[in-house]
């Protein structure tokens, strides 16, 4: 789409108001919109939105809005866990989330990701809060003791929306779901469905038929063998990102955690998402027939690894990264 220089005085003057709390006819009180600062100049809509090339409209807070901000940002922003394989140290301060994300181009994991969707939607005027998760472990078959999974629920017309852009891989949503037991809502990724109990939400997706080219892959660990996967569950109790402080520290340096298992990188496309796993680079492609998927495997070589990360995610790292694969519960 090609956008008129109207349309781009429009959409500056938008973003300028929005940084001055002003939008329209309403005047926002500084404590709606929160201003925050790093040390490298001030944290701005503008430059989130050229970071993920969203153009569209900022005039509404409705469900067509959030949905094409969500979908620039999950194209944009990898869902990775790189910094604990490169000698760096994951935080949950925003100013450095922001300056990671935006600035310095990288990705994160749920507690980088959907703090900083969280904090631009509120930033736009969506009443918004965030919500803690429990990850489904299919080897144990059962959910994690643990609340490690931050994610955001949006209320738009009374209507409640969970927003989560930091999972990753097939069970990545492409669009917000709304918060209703028993129905299922279909996605470019499968289809997807919320069950509610005793005021606990459960979240599984059912996923299409796979073909795999490379038979080698036939058999990864990496590859999901049901059909329907159970994929976290929550409670609708607010919470802040303090409360993952003692997770972010575990998920990081416990050798028992997923992420210092595997080094990881996702990133959705326009239609599907790739990802590499360790030394696995995979290719996935939505319907690719009727009713399956395209999964397409290779190996990539040590002296590969940083050009891959620049051509298929576009991230360049600072320091060297140490891929690895151990074996466990992580499906594409």
């Amino acid at each position: 789409m090609i956008y008129s220089t109207t349309h781009e005085e429009s959409y500056q003057g938008r973003l300028a108001l929005l940084e001055a709390g002003q939008t329209g006819d309403t005047l926002y009180e500084a404590s709606v919109i929160p201003s925050y600062t790093s040390g490298r100049g001030d944290m701005n809509l503008e430059e989130y939105f050229a970071r993920t090339g969203y153009k569209g409209s900022l005039e509404k807070q409705d469900l067509e809005t959030l949905t094409d901000i969500f979908q620039h940002h999950i194209r944009a922003v990898p869902f990775e866990n790189l910094s604990i394989h490169c000698g760096e140290k994951i935080t949950l301060d925003l100013e450095h989330v922001y300056n990671k994300i935006v600035r310095r181009k990288r990705g994160g994991w749920c507690m980088e990701n959907n703090q900083l969707l969280g904090w631009v939607l509120k930033h736009l005027g969506y009443d918004t809060s965030f919500l803690g998760a429990y990850v489904f472990n299919p080897h144990q078959n059962a959910y994690a003791s643990i609340m490690t999974h931050l994610i955001v629920k949006v209320v738009i017309d009374g209507k409640a929306y969970i927003v989560d852009g930091g999972f990753g891989v097939s069970y990545q949503m492409w669009q917000p779901m709304e918060l209703v037991s028993g129905k299922d809502q279909p996605q470019a990724p499968g289809v997807f469905r919320f069950t509610e109990k005793n005021a606990i939400w459960y979240l599984e997706k059912m996923r299409r038929k796979q073909y795999i080219p490379n038979q080698n892959f036939s058999n990864s660990d990496l590859l999901e063998k049901k059909e329907c996967r159970k994929v976290y569950m929550f409670s609708l109790e607010p919470r802040t990102v303090e409360d993952f402080s003692f997770q972010c520290t575990y998920l990081q340096t416990s050798p028992d955690s997923l992420f210092t298992k595997k080094s990881i990188c996702t990133l959705q496309t326009t239609d599907g998402f790739r990802a590499l796993i360790g030394w696995t680079l995979t290719e996935t492609t939505y319907n690719y027939k009727e009713n399956m998927d395209l999964v397409e495997f290779v190996t990539v070589q040590d002296e590969e690894v940083e050009k891959t990360l620049k051509e298929k995610f576009d991230i360049t790292l600072d320091r060297k990264l140490v891929p690895i694969n151990i074996k466990g519960f992580y499906t594409i």
